[in-house]
């Protein structure tokens, strides 16, 4: 397509020289290739296209009006979608009205230019909008900045010694974190308020972390002592080894000491602890092998006490209490001259069972004593004298009783008689 030669805009031509394109409402083209644009009652020129057809050249101003409509339209459409800032599209649409204004096209240019007025009206009630949400955003930003930066002082208040590091530490980050995803997404502060929550921020976490390395550098002093006296207790405690069974008593004084030597790092301790295990395990097998040779050799022991307890049966049987405490006697010295038996949950089951004898031979005895005891029998034998004398003055009164025919006194003789003779029987008398 031909160009438009740029050249001076000539004078408008005579009625009679412009042929008027019926096609077009809004502009014509000249003979000498000058198309005008009409606004209102009003024509003006918007240049020359004079290598070209009528036609030609007025469908190319044509597409200058296309071209700025196009742009007012998507102007329009930004605006309705909402995507777009309207401080932006109302900045956009100021430059576009400069545009229409004397712009060199064919086209409706005054009803385009109401439209950029309505919208820039409406841009301007929209931007005015989005700078009270922009300042009402940035306040709240501000308050979120201030929220976490109260938060890092609160740590950075608390006494180093009480802090417990690992879950603070996790506070610290997490804080941090949020304050750059602040910073990345949310509105941009002034400068001004920018520094000074971020300086208080920083202060505060640098506190943070100077009390960290200083815990952390007290702790490491605190678990090289520990570790020092661990190592010398798992020293001592290999040492005891040649001493077998023996070494335990020691080794259990040392154990109290390492309960009271502090922390020495998990790492360090877990590896001390074992060497210290490890040791014990050594003098707590050789007292295992020595049990077990001892249960070993208590079998035949008792099989031997298990007889001693069937003969031990017999003593029960016996009616002479003086041979059946001597069976007994040797039963039991020979059970102690069968010696120790392990283990010593058995021992005790066996000298339970034999006990049970015993407490059977000691009940018949005092059982024996109570009856033949000689001041028991003095008391018994004048209780047995009283009751005889009782008895028989009561038969005389009731012979008496009798005699008379007195009912009554018959009835209290028989009755006092009755209990006399029972307490009598009692003595065995």
């Amino acid at each position: 397509m031909p160009r438009p030669v740029p050249r001076p805009v000539p004078r408008p031509a005579t009625v009679a020289a412009v042929r008027t394109t019926p096609a077009e409402e809004w502009g014509r083209v000249a003979e000498d290739g000058t198309v005008s644009v009409r606004e209102g009652d009003q024509w003006r020129q918007v240049g020359q296209y004079p290598d070209g057809t009528h036609d030609e050249a007025l469908a190319y101003f044509t597409r200058k009006f296309t071209d700025l409509a196009d742009k007012v339209a998507l102007l329009e459409q930004r605006h309705r979608g909402g995507g777009a800032s309207a401080s932006e599209l109302r900045t956009a649409a100021a430059r576009l009205v400069d545009e229409v204004d004397g712009a060199a096209a064919v086209g409706d240019l005054a009803s385009l230019a109401g439209r950029l007025d309505a919208l820039t009206d409406t841009l301007g009630a929209a931007s005015a909008e989005e700078a009270a949400a922009a300042r009402a955003a940035v306040d709240e930003a501000v308050q979120q900045r201030t929220v976490l930066v109260e938060s890092m002082e609160k740590l950075a208040a608390r006494d180093p010694k009480s802090i417990q590091w690992k879950q603070t530490t996790a506070e610290v980050n997490e804080l941090f974190a949020q304050w750059q995803a602040q910073q990345q997404a949310g509105p941009r502060l002034s400068k001004a308020a920018s520094q000074q929550l971020w300086k208080r921020f920083r202060d505060a976490r640098a506190t943070l972390d100077r009390h960290r390395r200083e815990f952390y550098a007290d702790l490491d002093e605190t678990h090289k002592a520990a570790r020092d006296r661990k190592s010398a207790l798992v020293a001592k405690a290999e040492a005891l080894a040649p001493k077998g069974e023996d070494g335990i008593p020691a080794y259990r004084d040392l154990l109290d000491q390492w309960k009271s030597s502090g922390r020495a790092g998990r790492k360090a301790d877990d590896a001390l602890w074992a060497r210290f295990k490890a040791a014990g395990d050594v003098l707590y097998a050789a007292r295992a092998e020595r049990d077990s040779a001892e249960v070993e050799a208590s079998l035949e022991k008792i099989e031997q006490r298990r007889a001693l307890l069937d003969e031990a049966k017999a003593v029960a049987d016996e009616k002479d209490l003086r041979k059946a405490r001597t069976q007994l006697t040797g039963i039991q010295r020979r059970w102690d001259e069968i010696g120790r038996i392990f283990p010593r949950d058995k021992e005790r089951a066996l000298d339970d069972e034999l006990r049970k004898v015993e407490q059977a031979l000691r009940a018949r005895e005092d059982a024996d004593w109570k009856r033949n005891n000689p001041e028991t029998r003095a008391r018994a034998d004048d209780m047995t004298q009283q009751l005889t004398d009782a008895i028989a003055k009561l038969e005389d009164e009731l012979t008496a009783a009798r005699a008379g025919g007195d009912a009554t006194a018959i009835a209290a003789a028989e009755e006092a008689l009755a209990a006399r003779k029972a307490w009598l029987g009692a003595l065995g008398r």
